[in-house]
């Protein structure tokens, strides 16, 4: 079988990987762009990370398109992406585990007031301050797919009162509330100590975190930012921050990646920035994924994790 790798890889991750994709997939002959340009027509599978634009075209037999990454926004966005081909995100246990890590990590750090002691530490100041239970701090989770779920788990697990959130119904959830549809947003945000974005990035929730939704926030409430960074308004989240409206806030994720080095958030003394390393793909976990996913096309069975195209994940 011939199946076009698609990516925007280094010279060494493309190693990682290929080496990965094949010890999952043996029976699997591995294509780059040009060796697959060559027998475009027996190229019924793309593995695809952030293709370029158009690079899918000119593959008439192409049934099934698997992303590496779990967010395929950037993948939707292409124009000519091919239509009615099945497109597969990437849902790994050990990725969504990744992510939890990190959410908990800033919902700790947040609410002990860990960044703000490292800013003493530069300050050499001695200023102890007090703390709250965690039964007492609200964490309200945005977005209940596989990563957000595996978020709210991990919080709740931590004696954080967690309540989640959802743009539609139907969300199942251990450990934690659930609200669901606009209308739910405000009164969550208005008692949310701590927000954690997860939500994908769609025409509903580009935007989402604007100046009208931050001022719902509680007077030092703090936004850790995982999803997508086209989901903040950059200049309303600066502006909250600078009237001291939000205490603090935790960035994975940027309008422009990467941050160029003149942006005000490099150096607000209330951001901590993350170079979009909140939970990285593993090429092992993954290539077992994709191996799972292509076997099952290659069956006639039921593929999981299918991108709804119109909902935009």
């Amino acid at each position: 079988m011939n199946i076009l790798l698609n990516e925007n890889f280094d010279a060494q991750e493309r190693l990682v990987w290929r080496a990965a994709l094949s010890a999952a997939l043996p029976e699997v002959r591995w294509l780059d762009g040009a060796a697959a340009r060559a027998v475009a027509q027996t190229v019924r599978v793309a593995v695809v990370a952030n293709p370029a634009p158009g690079s899918l075209q000119g593959l008439p037999r192409l049934e099934l398109i698997q992303s590496l990454w779990a967010g395929v926004d950037r993948l939707l966005a292409d124009p000519t992406l091919p239509a009615g081909v099945p497109i597969v995100r990437m849902v790994d246990p050990a990725l969504s585990a990744a992510m939890a890590e990190t959410a908990l990590w800033a919902v700790l750090s947040l609410h002990r007031g860990f960044f703000r002691y490292a800013r003493l530490q530069r300050e050499a100041r001695w200023a102890p301050h007090g703390q709250r239970r965690a039964d007492e701090v609200c964490v309200a989770v945005l977005g209940l797919g596989q990563m957000g779920r595996a978020a709210a788990q991990r919080i709740a697990a931590q004696g954080y009162r967690v309540q989640g959130w959802s743009m539609g119904p139907g969300v199942a959830a251990t450990g934690f509330g659930v609200v669901h549809g606009e209308a739910a947003l405000p009164p969550l945000l208005a008692q949310a100590d701590i927000v954690v974005n997860l939500l994908p990035l769609t025409p509903a929730t580009a935007g989402l975190l604007d100046a009208a939704r931050l001022s719902l926030l509680p007077p030092h409430a703090s936004l850790v930012n995982l999803g997508r960074g086209a989901q903040v308004v950059e200049a309303d989240l600066l502006a909250a921050l600078d009237a001291g409206r939000l205490r603090h806030a935790v960035l994975d994720v940027f309008r422009e990646e990467p941050l160029p080095a003149n942006h005000p958030f490099w150096r607000h003394p209330r951001v901590t920035v993350l170079p979009h390393v909140a939970a990285l793909t593993d090429p092992r976990s993954a290539a077992a994924v994709v191996a799972a996913n292509v076997r099952a096309w290659a069956a006639g069975e039921t593929l999981n994790h299918r991108v709804d195209r119109a909902r935009g994940y």
